[in-house]
């Protein structure tokens, strides 16, 4: 009986004593949370003390440890039993990263600060030539501009502000404006949502998030372009998720801006569409032709001022480009620009009928391309279905027509690369780079590309 008790006891004993081995148990985390979560969340836990049924772990601030507890405590807990199954909890503890070097943390952490500051300033700098004073104000856009300035004048009263409409109607004119009505008084933070995931994935890789997202969340004016862009990106979406309700928490104004309403944006988390939907939504509509004709005159306008030259356009030119352009402002301010160019170059006042002429080919191919018709232009065109051509084979068939719509999409369409290439089945962007050069290297050595090239463009331009 003895014997049996000594040997029980001596069991119990090496589990108790038994060390863990934490840099084993931190290689276990990488392989089971992946790379990303792993170099931003797991990778500074530190083991502080063991006891035979529970951990005590170190992480370097509470943000650390709310996150970590309320997404990845239950595996976290799961993946130590598997080193030792007495382990029933895990409780964390704040640990100040070199506490004898202190001014230098705090040195370093304002460097980074500063490079993710300067950084955003090189990019997202508000533009003093897009004001509310210089805003042309018509039907399709009077209700976004009339809260665009309510919001300047009482912030947190519509929160958030939600902008949407198509290319080039001018949303981000309008968010320009209310970050330059408001920065004086404010800490505006204006930045594109393709930059706010470039920083996101910088500061990922330099295991850096913290000073990330103390430099998002300190804003009282959280102004962001073009939401759409997070669609698709989980990690992305989950930051943004959190930023914005911080800031919501705080009373900081958020304005956004995107090509489509809340819900219809697809690929994107419930509650985050939830959230954007829960503020002021209003659109902006295509521009009418009075307001078409006001842009025209406005522009002219400017240039003259600008260049201090005469222009001379016809009320009758001024009225065709205004009708005969369906699309946005800034293919008509384009559209404007090459009637003008033309107009100085051959120093004549140019005709209607001249400038049917010099705009055939941009009027038809405003009208009618589209990623989707190319798609399916091309698909016809080489007979083969148009799954077939967007899936994941690699097949010379199926290759070559998916490189010629990449092409075309690029040179035919306003879409960026990243968005193509996301049309394409989620393809990264720099497999589109990749089909641009193939096809444009093969169209100017191969006669029978360049032909089928020009058959396919003359398809897309007739329909």
């Amino acid at each position: 009986m003895e014997k049996n008790n000594t040997k029980t006891q001596n069991l119990f004993v090496s589990e108790e004593e038994k060390t863990l081995n934490w840099d084993e148990i931190q290689n276990s985390f990488k392989k089971t949370f992946g790379n990303e979560v792993y170099t931003s969340w797991l990778q500074k836990i530190t083991l502080v003390k063991e006891y035979n049924d529970y951990l005590i772990l170190g992480v370097p601030t509470r943000f650390f440890r709310d996150w970590i507890v309320s997404r990845y405590l239950d595996k976290i807990l799961e993946q130590v039993k598997s080193f030792k199954l007495s382990l029933n909890r895990i409780e964390f503890k704040i640990i100040e990263e070199n506490r004898n070097n202190s001014n230098l943390v705090k040195i370093d952490e304002i460097n980074k600060i500063t490079e993710i500051k300067d950084s955003i300033l090189n990019y997202n700098r508000l533009n003093s030539n897009l004001s509310f004073n210089n805003f042309i104000e018509g039907k399709s856009n009077e209700i976004a501009l009339s809260y665009s300035k309510k919001v300047c004048e009482h912030i947190s009263r519509y929160n958030p502000l939600y902008i949407c409409g198509g290319v080039g109607l001018g949303k981000t004119h309008l968010l320009n404006a209310i970050g330059l009505e408001l920065q004086d008084e404010n800490n505006v933070m204006f930045i594109s949502a393709e930059r706010f995931m470039y920083h996101f994935i910088k500061s990922i890789k330099k295991n850096d998030m913290v000073n990330f997202k103390d430099f998002f969340r300190k804003s009282s004016v959280f102004i962001i372009d073009d939401i759409q862009f997070i669609r698709g990106k989980e990690s992305l979406q989950e930051e943004f998720f959190h930023t914005f309700n911080s800031l919501m928490d705080k009373g900081s104004q958020i304005i956004i801006s995107s090509d489509r309403t809340p819900m219809k944006l697809d690929r994107v988390q419930e509650r985050i569409k939830s959230r954007l939907a829960g503020g002021l939504v209003v659109d902006i509509d295509s521009p009418d032709l009075e307001l078409k004709i006001e842009i025209i005159k406005k522009k002219i306008e400017d240039i003259q001022n600008q260049f201090k030259e005469s222009i001379k356009l016809s009320e009758e030119v001024i009225n065709f480009i205004a009708n005969e352009s369906k699309t946005n402002i800034r293919e008509l301010v384009g559209i404007l620009n090459r009637i003008i160019a033309f107009s100085r170059v051959h120093n004549k006042d140019l005709t209607v009928t001249e400038c049917k002429s010099i705009l055939k080919d941009v009027f038809s191919q405003i009208k009618v391309i589209t990623v989707d018709k190319i798609q399916n232009v091309v698909s016809n065109y080489f007979n083969i279905s148009l799954n077939e051509m967007l899936s994941q084979r690699r097949s010379r068939p199926l290759a070559r027509p998916r490189q010629i719509a990449m092409y075309l999409a690029k040179k035919m369409t306003t879409r960026s690369l990243p968005e193509i290439g996301r049309r394409f089945a989620n393809r990264d962007h720099t497999t589109v780079i990749h089909a641009v050069k193939t096809i444009t290297r093969l169209s100017e050595q191969d006669d029978e590309m360049k032909k089928s090239l020009s058959q396919i463009r003359s398809l897309l331009l007739e329909q």
